[in-house]
């Protein structure tokens, strides 16, 4: 925590509510969905080089407090609030440090806010000499010059294109790449190589990636701008240039993982390499079960063959990992018996099996009018699929991307896998999200930035493999004090569990890195596995309006605020074990605590295995206290223990950070009350000015001219502070805003009837 003047709080407190430069202009909203939440959404620059020290700017909702803290998932980079004038520290601004030694790579930046963690935003440390863009380049005289091998942190300037010069030798080879929606920028590249005058040579327009030769001594120009030539502070890019020998491979820029790589299998050493030429049946690469190959789609329309032989009623599964790489690819194998010729015939082809796409693990279903299913997309367009060999024989398998005769990129790669079943499960989890009835459909990143007295849901989805149909337990660890979390488990035969993280409300503010769990039995031995987390890179308000952005996030920090406390919090009324017998009625007392206004209907949906069809739970307004009852007939329970939750859309009149309220107020107070002072000082140095002997009036004179002055800055603050008060009464003002409920998890025990 660093230490500021009282003076310099009020400064501070003003610029935040007052101003407007921590909101981003695109995110206007028809209506206010869920409560606020701390983002991070832009840093300029958006890394650093290793052993270097730099200023970083940074914007946000939510985050503008001297309170917040810049962090990163790397402890070697560290972040401390940038000085102005006479010591005082400035809100956006931050001097960061890269230890040396620190591994270049992709790590997450975030801020711990009054309101607990913020969203992540990726943070890049390289190895190359770092500079900013600072000054407009949208024209051929105004292009900025960047030496070979260095790395320039901009962002395109809506409806121009920036330019760039850079000097190169005949046959010197430079790689010029422009990151951006691998950093986590909403721009999407299109990167131009041209002569001194601007003619282009080269274009990409897909991966914003160009490997540039000089055809002569001299200067060439560098141009960058959006498809749509959209700009502005979200449509960030690093412009990294790499002077490399012709025979010398410079790496891609790191980049986010996609959503749906979360079920990648782990990278092996041992992977072998496809031979080409091996496009034609004759010339089909021989290979023995089971494999492990590494190959790429290229060049364009390529087809990879590898034959082998096979046992009839052998059980093989194949997976093809590509897309969840990263890359732009939609691969298929298709595998055939090879009939030998005979009689003069020549071999013959006979299908066996097609595979491609590995769809979505859960069914998008509607579960009522505030929720209509995950905006996240974990199946993906590799492959996953089983082959039973028919009879004794020859086979061959061939793999191509479909797209692949429009493109011819050596980037584009594939790793694939023949194996023995070897069951298996990945798992991945969101935070639950909402869809309202007027249409406005909403995408937000949540961080788990909890208010005390608050439960946060997290649907967690596995994709089954090799035939894997057992129960998934859920857990998670690494929480900090005062938060607990409970996992409502995957069902056999199910791809789909619950996992609740409480709050309780004498939680105290801080954050830790979690993780969250699943555990199972596979041909009885234990197996656990760590759950990717995914977030949205940027909150889309309404995602028929904008393309959303999922990705994975790096790690899984969880948080308590202290600034405000959650409107509402159900828990049951007795912390203990419900029980009932098969076939009769089940009754919950629960317990409401009301911290709002609130408008509207409260409806309660149950989650947890078996309990989702049960009927909703209407909940008046205020009520301290409500029954809720379950038909474990209807709902066809069978004996056992069961963990749910309850959740539901409320319309919550919300008063934002009345504890920023209450500081502007005493800043006021403060502010007037040194005013008086001042203005009875000045009061009596005039008195004593006019009473003084000529020879003293000259010192009292000066004493009269600090208070005058110090009076003026007075009133200056108490304005300042006069109208922090007034912006912080009318954020104050109650708001409505839709957010989901979630119950504390109640748990059940389902004992048998006296029939079973």
């Amino acid at each position: 925590m660093f230490r500021h003047s009282p003076f310099s709080s009020i400064i501070s407190l003003a610029v935040v509510i007052c101003g407007s430069i921590m909101t981003m202009p695109s995110f206007s909203i028809a209506q206010t969905v869920g409560l606020p939440t701390p983002r991070l959404l832009t840093m300029m620059p958006m890394g650093g080089k290793a052993g270097t020290t730099f200023e970083v700017t940074v914007t946000g909702e939510h985050v503008d407090d001297l309170e917040s803290e810049l962090l990163f998932s790397n402890p070697g980079i560290k972040a401390v609030h940038s000085l102005v004038t006479e010591g005082e520290l400035v809100t956006g601004r931050f001097l960061v440090t890269i230890a040396g030694g620190t591994p270049p790579g992709q790590y997450d930046a975030r801020m711990m806010t009054p309101l607990g963690i913020s969203s992540d935003r990726t943070f890049t440390v390289g190895t190359l000499p770092e500079v900013i863009r600072e000054t407009p380049n949208v024209s051929l005289e105004t292009a900025m010059t960047l030496n070979p091998s260095c790395v320039c942190n901009a962002f395109t300037t809506e409806r121009s294109i920036d330019y760039y010069r850079f000097k190169s030798r005949q046959g010197e080879r430079t790689v010029i790449e422009c990151a951006a929606s691998q950093i986590d920028s909403q721009l999407i590249p299109v990167l131009i190589v041209g002569d001194a005058e601007g003619q282009d040579l080269k274009v990409d327009r897909l991966n914003g990636r160009i490997e540039f030769t000089a055809p002569d001594d001299g200067s060439y120009v560098i141009k960058v701008h959006g498809q749509t030539f959209q700009g502005g502070p979200s449509c960030f890019y690093r412009l990294v240039l790499t002077r490399a020998l012709p025979d010398v491979e410079v790496a891609q820029q790191a980049k986010t993982r996609q959503v749906h790589s979360f079920s990648a299998p782990v990278p092996t050493t041992n992977s072998s390499r496809e031979m080409e030429p091996n496009d034609e049946h004759a010339q089909a690469q021989k290979v023995s079960l089971p494999i492990d190959c590494a190959g790429q789609f290229f060049p364009a329309a390529d087809v990879d063959t590898f034959e082998f032989e096979a046992k009839k009623s052998e059980e093989w599964w194949i997976e093809v990992v590509s897309q969840r790489l990263g890359l732009p690819t939609n691969p298929f194998v298709l595998v055939q018996r090879v009939i030998p010729s005979s009689n003069g015939e020549p071999e013959q082809l006979k299908d066996v099996v097609e595979l491609s796409d590995i769809r979505h693990p859960i069914k998008i279903s509607t579960f009522g009018y505030t929720y209509n299913g995950p905006p996240y997309q974990p199946g993906c367009a590799d492959v996953l699929g089983k082959l039973v060999i028919p009879e004794d024989g020859t086979y061959r398998l061939q793999l191509r991307d479909l797209y692949g005769a429009t493109r011819s990129d050596p980037l584009n790669q594939y790793r694939l896998i023949v194996r023995r079943a070897t069951p298996d499960f990945a798992l991945v989890a969101w935070a639950m999200h909402m869809e309202l009835r007027n249409g406005d459909r909403n995408a937000l990143s949540k961080p788990i930035a909890l208010r005390p007295g608050a439960t946060m849901a997290f649907e967690v989805v596995a994709l089954r493999k090799d035939g894997f149909d057992g129960e998934i337990e859920i857990s998670m660890e690494g929480l900090p004090s005062g938060i607990s979390a409970t996992g409502l488990k995957i069902p056999t035969g199910k791809n789909m569990g619950w996992l609740v993280i409480t709050a309780n409300e004498n939680a105290q503010h801080g954050w830790s890195t979690g993780r969250i769990l699943g555990k199972s039995v596979i041909n009885g031995q234990t197996c656990n596995r760590e759950a990717a987390v995914a977030s949205m890179a940027w909150p889309i308000r309404d995602r028929y309006r904008e393309m959303m952005s999922p990705r994975l996030m790096e790690e899984v920090p969880v948080s308590v605020g202290h600034a405000e406390v959650s409107p509402l919090t159900i828990a049951a009324a007795e912390g203990k074990v419900h029980t009932a017998i098969q076939g009769e009625k089940l009754t919950v007392p629960l317990k409401f605590t009301w911290r709002s206004e609130f408008s509207g209907a409260l409806e309660l949906r149950p989650i947890g295995d078996g309990f989702e069809s049960a009927k909703p739970i209407s909940v008046a307004l205020n009520a301290p206290t409500l029954d809720a009852v379950f038909d474990t007939a209807s709902l066809k329970l069978p004996p056992g223990k069961y963990t749910i939750a309850l959740f539901g859309g409320v319309v919550a009149k919300h008063k934002e950070r009345p504890d920023r309220l209450k500081a502007a107020e005493e800043a006021d107070q403060l502010a007037e009350k040194k005013l008086q002072e001042l203005v009875a000082a000045v009061e009596s140095t005039r008195a004593d000015l006019a009473m003084a002997p000529d020879e003293q009036k000259q010192g009292v004179k000066s004493i009269a001219d600090h208070a005058n002055a110090a009076l003026e800055k007075a009133k200056q603050m108490k304005e300042k502070t006069a109208a922090t008060f007034k912006a912080a009464m009318a954020t104050s003002t109650p708001k409505d805003i839709i957010d989901i409920i979630v119950s504390e998890p109640i748990h059940i025990v389902i004992q048998p009837g006296t029939g079973s």
